[in-house]
């Protein structure tokens, strides 16, 4: 089926007391406009267009232009007039016309699907897709004649007594053949708003005798369109008790499935078990069989199988490889490439580093800009002296090489295969391989200091009580 779709998100959303444009506004990390963009793609349309209105270039800034088109409706004059912004931009189009709104962010697109299918073999000029809602005052029922035909859609503060008996309602779904938006012109002003209801459609095709259904195959908890805060969160809840049932459903273990975070472009393998309070955000990727324990942040980050993030660590932008130990309390700072079966330690703190196959950094250190070779041991307390002042500087590592505690590695420089480095040395040129490198002041022992010196100060004691009691 050839279709286009336009996504209405032109809506001032005052209700929300905010800044930000309505649909900018994230559901379990996203704006819930892209998630509803997202949607649309599933139905391989050949266009998506956005309506956007007088915040459109904050909108345009965040979601951008690589996978949708824009239309401006310059003045908010209702869904309908919407539809009418589009349609220059529709007149190439060959097939149906999907009608979205930005702020329903909880869309499944195979409901949407399903919708289509209907809209195809009934054969339909219009179709608008509906649903039962428990408290339908807050949508437009959808009304039917005897014979159970669609004929107009009516709006609660519109409708009469017997109207608002009506459970069935209307999502804001519709389906339009492209050969009849003509219709458009056929809605008129309401006289209370001032504006153009795109509901006003059913009514005027039906005037016109054009064949119209209502599939009523929607939930309402799918169709919950977003006006408030209030509403903002529910719909986080209900996206994230979604996501985490799916990955249920794919063999992933939660111990505490209420306190996870998970957002919609996550990916997580098989027997991968999640400790309560994680946060898993953005295009980030979970291996199989890994585990992941409390209070664990990653972001935008690939990590392999089998690998085990340990309590409170952070990963943002970085990459960890099977079988790979992180943490507790360590942060991979962006650009992070951990290799295979390696163990980052408690307090260990990498930044846009390299560390290869089997090192180990266990405790309390700083990698930074560092190329890190196999099989590598980092003591505690090792630095990589990164900055000058002005530039960041490389230091490499190479393989089997030992970093002896409390080390400061002054960049740039190279320590070879299989160097040592005793504890406590600061290096400031490069270490030839199989080398041992020091830089320790000589120590030095005086014997019998310590006692000298509290007779010392024993005796300004005595001196002081002396001067008092004179």
């Amino acid at each position: 089926m050839n279709l286009d779709c336009v996504v209405l998100a032109a809506g001032l959303g005052t209700r929300m007391k905010s800044a930000i444009p309505k649909v900018l506004h994230t559901v379990c990390g996203i704006p819930m406009l892209k998630a509803v963009i997202t949607a649309a793609k599933t139905l391989n349309p050949e266009r998506i267009l956005v309506v956007i209105g007088k915040q459109g270039e904050l909108i345009k800034n965040t979601i951008g232009s690589h996978e949708v088109s824009y239309v401006l409706q310059g003045e908010p004059r209702g869904t309908g007039h919407a539809l009418r912004c589009a349609r220059p931009a529709l007149r190439n189009s060959k097939g149906v016309i999907v009608v979205l709104n930005g702020d329903t962010p909880l869309l499944k697109p195979d409901t949407i699907k399903k919708f289509l299918h209907h809209h195809k073999k009934d054969k339909n000029t219009i179709s608008v897709l509906s649903f039962n809602a428990r408290n339908p005052e807050h949508y437009g029922r959808i009304i039917r004649n005897a014979s159970g035909q669609v004929v107009s859609i009516v709006e609660h503060r519109d409708a009469d007594s017997g109207q608002k008996e009506i459970n069935e309602v209307n999502s804001g779904v519709y389906a339009i053949n492209h050969d009849v938006l003509d219709i458009l012109d056929k809605i008129t002003e309401n006289p209370a708003k001032g504006e153009y209801y795109l509901t006003d459609i059913i009514a005027a095709a039906s005037r016109k005798n054009l064949r119209t259904s209502a599939y009523c195959i929607g939930t309402e908890e799918e169709f919950m369109g977003i006006n408030t805060r209030e509403e903002l969160s529910r719909a986080s809840a209900l996206m994230r008790r979604n996501i985490i049932q799916a990955w249920i459903a794919k063999g992933v273990n939660f111990l505490d499935a209420g306190s996870v975070y998970i957002h919609p472009d996550v990916s997580i393998g098989k027997e991968t078990t999640i400790y309560p309070n994680v946060c898993l955000e953005g295009h980030t990727k979970i291996g199989k069989g890994s585990v992941i324990y409390p209070n664990v942040r990653v972001r935008n980050s690939d990590i392999g199988n089998g690998v085990v993030i340990k309590d409170s660590t952070v990963i943002e932008d970085s990459r960890v490889k099977d079988r790979a130990s992180v943490g507790p309390l360590a942060c991979l700072r962006p650009g992070s490439q951990v290799g295979t079966a390696v163990r980052i330690g408690n307090f260990v703190e990498i930044k846009k580093s390299v560390i290869g196959e089997r090192t180990k950094a266990s405790h309390l250190s700083y990698i930074g800009d560092a190329i890190v070779g196999k099989d590598v041991n980092i003591g505690a307390g090792t630095i990589t002296c990164n900055y000058d002042g002005r530039a960041k500087h490389t230091t490499e590592i190479e393989d089997g090489a030992f970093i002896g505690s409390d080390t400061q590695l002054v960049a740039p420089v190279r320590i070879g295969k299989g160097a040592y480095i005793g504890a406590g040395s600061t290096i400031t040129r490069d270490v030839p391989p199989m080398s041992l490198a020091t830089s320790r002041v000589c120590q030095t022992n005086k014997e019998g200091w310590a006692q000298k010196r509290q007779s010392k100060a024993k005796s300004e004691k005595l001196k002081v009580k002396k001067e008092e009691k004179a």
